[in-house]
This record gives C-alpha cells, sequence and structure tokens, in this order.
C-alpha cells in the first residue's frame, strides 16, 4: 500500500508536464457541457498495477470525474479485459486520459515482468527482488508494481540499508586495510538495526567478508559452478543473493544454485508498457 499523498505528488508532476496551460485541443473543440465515459481495456495480457496511480490522475484533474470498477493490484488479465471505468466532463477526461494511461502500462509492464520471473522460480523458495534501478521519481510506484507481480522489494534507497559494493571496497582497501578490518569498522559505526549487503565478485573474498559478519554475502555476476560453489563455502553463514545478467532464461538456473535472493534490475530497467487504451463513449 502507497500512502495517497505520495501516488498524488507523483501524476501532479506529470500532469503539470502534460497539461501546464490546460488542453488547447479540448478547450477550443469539446463543448464544455459535454460528458464521457471510459473504459480502461487491456489490448494484451498481463498483470495489473497503477490503479492508484490511474485513479489520481483523474481526480487530480477535476474532481467531477469519477473513476470506479478499478482492478486490484496484481489481477491478471487477458485481451479486452475492462480494468477501470471513468465517466465525467468530457474536457477534463481527456485531459487526463494519457498521465493515466501511460502510469498504468509502465506499472503494469514492471508487474507483469515480475510475475514472469517469480513463475520460473516457482517451489525453489527463492525470492526474487528488485533493484534501485528505477525510473527517477517513480521508484515508490514502481516498487509497489513489483510486489503487485509477487516479488519483493530490495532496500529503496540508500538510507535504509548497507549495500557495500565493489567501488566502496576498492576505497575501501586502498589504504592497505584488510577487507575484513575496514568491514568491520564501518560495521562498528552503524546502528545495531542496520542490514549490511556486501557484494563480492570471487569466491576469494567470501571468507574475509563472512568474517566480519556481514548480514547477506551478494554474489555478483557469478557463473553457475561458482554460484554453487559459494552457496557451500558461505553455509548458512549469511543470506546469500545473487545478482548480474540475470534474465528469464537463465533465472531457474540460477535459483537452482541454492541461493536465497536473485536481484533483477530489469524488472524496472528492461519492462516493457503492457498496451492499454482507453474507449471512451460519449454521452
Amino acid at each position: 500500500m502507497i500512502a495517497q499523498g505520495l501516488v498524488d505528488d507523483i501524476v501532479a508532476r506529470a500532469l503539470r508536464e502534460d497539461a501546464p496551460w490546460g488542453d488547447l485541443t479540448a478547450a477550443a473543440f469539446l463543448p464544455e457541457p459535454s460528458t464521457a465515459t471510459a473504459d480502461l481495456v487491456a489490448r494484451e495480457a498481463g498483470v495489473f498495477s497503477g490503479g492508484d496511480a490511474f485513479r489520481a490522475a483523474f481526480a487530480l484533474t477535476d474532481p467531477a470525474i469519477r473513476v470506479f470498477e478499478v482492478a486490484a493490484e496484481g489481477t491478471p488479465f487477458q485481451p479486452g479485459d475492462v480494468l477501470a471505468r471513468v465517466a465525467g466532463p468530457a474536457r477534463s477526461v481527456l485531459q487526463a486520459e494519457r498521465v493515466g494511461i501511460n502510469l498504468a502500462q509502465r506499472l503494469s509492464g514492471v508487474a507483469t515482468l515480475t510475475a514472469r520471473f517469480v513463475a520460473a522460480v516457482a517451489g525453489t523458495g527463492v525470492r526474487i527482488a528488485d533493484t534501485r534501478k528505477t525510473t527517477p521519481g517513480l521508484r515508490v510506484l514502481e516498487r509497489a508494481a513489483v510486489r503487485a507481480g509477487g516479488g519483493a522489494n530490495h532496500r529503496f534507497s540508500l538510507s535504509d540499508a548497507v549495500m557495500v559494493k565493489d567501488n566502496h571496497l576498492a576505497v575501501l582497501t586502498a589504504s592497505g586495510a584488510s577487507l575484513t578490518e575496514a568491514l568491520r569498522a564501518g560495521i562498528s559505526r552503524l546502528p545495531h538495526t542496520a542490514h549490511v549487503v556486501v557484494e563480492v565478485d570471487g569466491l576469494g573474498q567470501i571468507e574475509p567478508v563472512l568474517a566480519a559478519g556481514v548480514d547477506t554475502i551478494l554474489l555478483d555476476n557469478f557463473s553457475l559452478p561458482d554460484l554453487r560453489a559459494g552457496v557451500r563455502q558461505v553455509a548458512g553463514r549469511a543470506q546469500v543473493e545473487a545478482s548480474g545478467g540475470v534474465t528469464l532464461r537463465r533465472v531457474a538456473e540460477i535459483a537452482a544454485t541454492g541461493v536465497d535472493v536473485i536481484s533483477v534490475g530489469a524488472l524496472t530497467h528492461s519492462a516493457t508498457a503492457i498496451d492499454l487504451g482507453l474507449d471512451v463513449r460519449v454521452a
């Protein structure tokens, strides 16, 4: 569930971008008293997300618009299915149309792609998680779409969890300190509630990282044999996450190596928008 204020902030910016001085076409060509009803219709199969943003696009444009029968987050749909209905002043409905559709298409694309990854690892107990590779300004909506598709969320921002990546490690060890010492020093400065993830790019880094007492070890761009070896080496002493080069074709093989989490940047950076349309009926 997303706080409505956050959704409204995102949608309001999109509406200002799309119609900063109103809708010139609608104002010039549509009679002011005219009304319209419209259905949000799927042109292809997918998993729905973005209902709150779709509602907000119309409500913020004109409170006189009603939005109803909105599909629940995570609802699978087929071509021709009606996912929402709107009714109100025709000028306002058409002004809000593009922003509402754009957001619903984008977020349903994220949910649909996530659902495919989740289905590919069904029965393994492995979590499919997103990353911070989100569209700037849309993270809160895209993360909700990942959840709608059955996935899990990684850290939301740089502020709520620790992830020590390869570039951090390069700086940390440049002074000559051992990897274990450098990590322990940083961990000592953290709140006791902070979850610490450390990314490694080779099997030789696993023991020094584990010796520092980290919570999750991320095996980045490991081959399948090295992932299996890494899981055996960790032996339950930390949660094991795999990332890097994860595709639908490979994800089941990665899950079979015994990792706990697979993080997939593609869920948000490479999702294709689902084709949705707003079919208008003039009243």
